[in-house]
């Protein structure tokens, strides 16, 4: 295989992304796949290799180099696995899964990632970040990455979980968006779609997060010879990270179908109150309807037909009772 392609690169017939192999906190060398597991007899040093969607062979090679396990290298080389955490021999396989947002849509990846006691390896699928900068925040500080690679791995774990975070600030704009339209007495078809879209969303960010959250949970109570002790506080933090977007998750889906509830209810009181005046002029309307049709029947003796007074007393009437009928609706609230 050639020499370790460079960051972001992602080439057709390499898949391997970094390969570095560090000391006492500091990095000493790139290192060719071939070379791993050399470098690995050297005491006290520790590989932190990066492959992107890596090919059967090369994963066979990965391997070889570092005695993974084989259900673990099959889960590897398939994406769409569910989030976990393994412990094969002295490692552990791990799968989280990864989120961006990209024109307003979450997409979604995974990582799989294979820690021993000197060694860390990342294989990515779909979606998901580059690692470059964590790699060189974590060699900025080497005396935490002098603990080995479980200082690596809490810089991805803490990666993923932050980019959630980052989904969430960024629903909670348009939580708020959407909130202020929905607090209207007229109902929004676009509206109600934009909700349950966002919903689905926060399903789907709530169910990544969730796993999240389990395997920082184990990570912080198990695995002594892998995770130092003087560690677990940065996976607890992770972890509170990752409770924080599921706690923010669900409240707000929970005051999205609140709002949803309201909405309708503001409808529904709406299209009463228009059935109410309609009722109410339909009250007053009748009135004048009754009369006149009386009016408008064929009788010889028809009553004040001969009165000069009649007409003009019966439409008098008619308007006194309608103005009555009219006042006693708008007192009520019904006009």
């Amino acid at each position: 295989m050639n020499a370790i392609a460079k960051e972001d690169k992602k080439p057709s017939c390499d898949s391997v992304v970094n390969s570095v192999a560090y000391r006492d906190g500091k990095r000493l060398q790139d290192v060719t796949t071939e070379d791993i597991s050399e470098v690995l007899k050297e005491p006290g040093t520790f590989v932190w290799l990066g492959l992107w969607q890596p090919e059967d062979s090369l994963m066979r090679t990965i391997q070889e180099e570092f005695g993974l396990h084989d259900l673990a290298i099959e889960d590897a080389l398939t994406a769409h696995q569910r989030p976990k955490i393994e412990q094969y021999g002295d490692s552990l396989f791990i799968v989280i899964h990864t989120a961006q947002l990209v024109d307003d849509k979450i997409e979604y990846g995974e990582t799989h990632l294979f820690v021993g006691k000197n060694f860390l390896v990342t294989v990515r699928h779909g979606a998901s970040s580059s690692y470059k900068h964590i790699r060189a925040h974590a060699e900025e500080c080497p005396a935490m990455l002098a603990k080995g690679p479980a200082y690596a791995l809490y810089c991805v774990l803490d990666l993923v979980v932050d980019n959630y975070l980052a989904i969430v600030t960024e629903y909670t704009k348009q939580f708020d968006h959407i909130e202020q339209k929905m607090f209207k007495a007229d109902f929004d078809q676009d509206a109600v779609q934009e909700v349950y879209k966002l919903r689905r969303q926060l399903l789907s960010l709530r169910n990544a997060a969730v796993p999240a959250e389990d395997i920082c949970n184990q990570l912080s109570h198990h695995y002594e010879d892998l995770i130092p002790k003087s560690l677990r506080a940065y996976i607890r933090d992770v972890q509170d990270h990752a409770h924080q977007v599921i706690t923010v998750t669900d409240d707000m889906r929970e005051m999205l179908a609140n709002a949803m509830h309201v909405n309708l209810a503001l409808v529904s009181v709406h299209q009463n109150e228009v059935v109410q005046r309609l009722a109410g002029w339909g009250a007053i309307l009748a009135i004048p309807t009754v009369v006149f049709s009386l009016y408008g029947m064929n009788f010889k003796n028809m009553p004040e037909l001969n009165d000069v007074w009649g007409y003009p007393v019966t439409v008098g009437v008619t308007v006194v009772g309608c103005v009555l009928l009219y006042w006693k609706l708008k007192k009520s609230g019904w006009l």
